[in-house]
């Protein structure tokens, strides 16, 4: 979906913002101030991805306290393929979000349900897919990946039975997709927070009490999620307003399937690119050695949180630009950005700065090894310290596709972060001086900062057309009514 569109489908949709899409939950990103709105709307997202990740960790905290080095090391290796894996659908729920919230801003709530069902839909297809790919294909790819032979038994019992809970994972994503493309992002976190309660008690039980070691992680971990899916669907068919969802009616809308495609490819891709280089980048990791490896997984463990931190005001703005792209009010567009830098800026520099200089504290809940440990604070080093800039491409990124305009930051992605990681790790790395873990990691700010620039010239010469193109339209009225 094009500017153009957008602001042809807010000429033709137009109308009250009362009605049936008021909603306790909603919001309206078109009107009021900037700042407060995105922290009512950031806040309770972060503390989402953060309860997401506290969950996440405590299945690495569990299995390496309980099961041993080789099973905290086995998870850890299997989080870059499932990134890999889910991302290529999980992309596609930014065009499901950008597309409601787009109609949602133009009022035009015919057009809102037709996304909804068709965003449903996706979710379950996908969902299938990738537990069929997972389950199936799990010992290959671990081989290919080089996981260390006294982990790959491991990695690959847990892989397969975290795949078999991919549907309601992607359920529960796309779901919460649409709540966010409206403005709630309170019931998502309600929602995990029951199902990451849940994830925890069956973690110590399957684990400290039964003694399953990974396979008992993963269980509860399908488990936690079914929990999450039913909990979005059911809110969802609930739903009064313009978001309800009616089971009878899920089914796929090509028209909106193909603008859903449109931004949502080239997000996963990128994604999926991004999962590639760290794929690359841990199989790398790997050939240092299951202490490496369970370092290494420990600290991204940690970084997570600095990140998810930073992504929701990416998904702010996202959905503010889309609303306000919608609504045809361009002109808050610019302040939407600029929010989105100041409070990803600080928010990266305080978490980032945080995690690293405690690093030695917070490496404790996940391991007693001294080894381990002073692998994890080497990535510490030289990820978080940096982590803003990071943020801060992911903003400009989301005004990008907030306005329709996906490929562009896909295109940079393959060269700035990917083509230069792998490139890297190819040549330099290859080198006898240069074949260290800080060599690796030290890819992660450089590739930031090559992207971060390139996408704000994106972003810049998207927004000097847009005015241009604005301009334009003013003179041909002004000349008409003349």
């Amino acid at each position: 979906m094009t500017l153009k569109s957008i602001n042809r489908m807010h000429r033709t949709h137009s109308g009250s913002r009362t009605g049936t899409r008021a909603g306790h939950y909603e919001m309206d990103a078109c009107s009021g101030p900037v700042l407060g709105k995105m922290l009512l709307f950031a806040l309770p997202l972060m503390a989402s991805s953060v309860l997401q990740l506290l969950f996440n960790a405590a299945d690495v905290i569990v299995v390496g306290k309980f099961a041993g080095d080789n099973a905290l090391a086995a998870v850890g290796s299997d989080g870059s393929l499932i990134n890999l894996m889910t991302n290529l659908f999980l992309g596609l729920s930014v065009g499901v979000n950008v597309l409601v919230s787009c109609y949602y801003g133009a009022e035009d709530h015919r057009n809102v349900a037709e996304t909804v069902h068709t965003a449903v839909a996706i979710s379950l297809l996908s969902g299938l897919l990738l537990t069929a790919a997972g389950f199936f294909g799990a010992v290959r790819v671990l081989g290919w990946m080089k996981v260390p032979s006294e982990v790959l038994p491991l990695a690959s019992t847990y892989l397969r039975i975290y795949f078999l809970g991919m549907t309601a994972m992607m359920v529960y994503n796309f779901g919460a997709a649409i709540l966010r493309a409206v403005g709630d992002t309170r019931r998502p976190l309600y929602y995990l927070l029951c199902a990451g309660i849940v994830n925890v008690i069956l973690n110590l039980f399957f684990v400290a009490v039964l003694h399953m070691g990974v396979a008992g992680v993963g269980i509860a971990t399908v488990i936690s999620q079914i929990i999450s899916a039913s909990m979005i669907l059911r809110c969802l068919v609930l739903e009064n307003g313009d978001i309800h969802l009616d089971l009878k009616k899920i089914r796929i809308s090509g028209s909106k399937l193909k603008r859903i495609l449109k931004i949502g490819v080239p997000a996963s891709i990128q994604s999926m690119l991004f999962s590639v280089s760290n794929v690359i980048i841990q199989s790398s990791i790997n050939s240092f050695g299951a202490v490496t490896v369970a370092g290494s997984a420990a600290a991204a463990n940690l970084e997570g949180f600095v990140y998810v931190s930073m992504n929701a005001f990416y998904q702010a703005v996202l959905t503010f630009t889309g609303q306000n792209a919608g609504a045809g009010k361009h002109e808050r567009i610019d302040r939407i950005m600029l929010t989105g830098l100041g409070c990803v800026l600080v928010t990266g520099l305080i978490l980032g700065q945080g995690v690293y200089r405690n690093g030695h504290v917070l490496l404790q809940l996940y391991t007693s090894s001294p080894e381990v440990m002073a692998q994890g604070i080497r990535r510490l080093t030289y990820v978080c310290v940096f982590y803003s800039l990071c943020g801060m491409n992911e903003v400009v990124v989301g005004v990008i596709r907030g306005l329709g305009y996906s490929m562009a930051p896909m295109l940079v992605s393959v060269v700035g972060i990917c083509g230069f990681r792998v490139i890297f790790i190819f040549t330099l790395f290859r080198q006898i001086r240069w074949h260290i873990p800080e060599s690796l990691y030290v890819t992660y700010p450089l590739s930031w900062v090559i992207t971060f620039a390139a996408n704000l010239i994106v972003c810049l010469l998207i927004r000097r057309r847009m005015i241009r193109g604005h301009m334009n339209k003013n003179m041909v009225r002004l000349s008409a009514e003349h």
